[in-house]
């Protein structure tokens, strides 16, 4: 089997607007070379492959989809070239039925989604290929998020009034709480944190942040007695820009996100956020 990654395969994609499988397909036949897997979709006449070459997909929509009980929720990214086609009820209808498909079959994973019925015979992946012929447009899904366990709660944000959502953030708590969930899943959505807890940060990240905290304090010049206190500094001033639970809360910014959990007597065991195109 030819050596290409992941990355590869995405890049084909939107490339050619094909479908995961006959990318995979092409990409081993190109022994890994993604133009020569361009030109073997060509020629097996991939619909649409010829005419979406290029053409990029940065418009679009996230639909979340909660269970009655708050039990589970789904979050779906699916992403199109134009905001004309994003505001369509043919197009949020097809995200929306991606989302209660996610839903009921809980996939493992992108590529399992891609290749489960979402009907009888038809493929996720053939079912978004349909859309790409009937809204004369790429149509990419490319993510997708299920919690479960806990108390789930989404928020969705629209940029723009006469667009769907743009964002979404879905929230997990250990324990019901509406209001919390809420404010946090806000503060999510305007705050952009990468990561949930220090604890999730690779240690080579942290490293390399110190790193760079140290370079750059010499070459402002710092006293060498001072470095260390700098360094650890603009360290916690990183964690306070990526990581949720040491962000100031954006209704109290005297307040710590982990401090607002602390104060409901609740946890957030994880989130997800997506912004179409980001």
């Amino acid at each position: 089997m030819a050596n290409f990654t992941a990355a590869d395969v995405k890049k084909l994609r939107e490339l050619t607007g094909a479908g995961m499988m006959d990318c995979k397909k092409a990409l081993d036949e190109a022994e890994g070379l993604v133009d020569k897997a361009v030109e073997i979709l060509r020629v097996k006449g991939q619909k649409g492959v010829a005419k979406r070459e290029g053409r990029s997909a940065e418009n679009g929509a996230v639909v979340s989809l909660i269970a009655d009980d708050k039990s589970s929720g789904v979050l779906v990214e699916l992403k199109c070239e134009t905001d004309f086609v994003a505001k369509g009820d043919k197009f949020v209808a097809l995200a929306d039925a991606i989302a209660a498909h996610v839903a009921k079959t809980s996939p493992a994973d992108l590529e399992a989604l891609l290749a489960s019925e979402i009907e009888a015979g038809k493929t996720v992946q053939a079912f978004v290929d349909e859309a790409n012929a009937t809204l004369g447009e790429k149509i990419v899904l490319d993510r997708f998020a299920q919690f479960s366990g806990g108390f789930v709660a989404a928020y969705m944000h629209r940029t723009s009034p006469d667009l769907p959502p743009q964002v979404g953030v879905l929230v997990e708590l250990d324990k019901e709480d509406a209001t919390v969930a809420k404010d946090v899943a806000q503060h999510i959505a305007a705050f952009a944190p990468k990561f949930l807890s220090r604890d999730e940060i690779p240690a080579e990240t942290v490293e390399n942040e110190r790193r760079v905290a140290e370079a750059t304090a010499r070459e402002e010049g710092k006293p060498e007695g001072a470095l260390p206190k700098i360094v650890e500094g603009r360290v916690t001033g990183f964690f306070k820009e990526n990581v949720l639970v040491d962000q100031p809360f954006a209704k109290d910014n005297k307040k710590s996100v982990q401090k607002i959990l602390d104060e409901a007597g609740v946890s957030l065991k994880r989130f997800a956020r997506f912004r179409v195109g980001v």
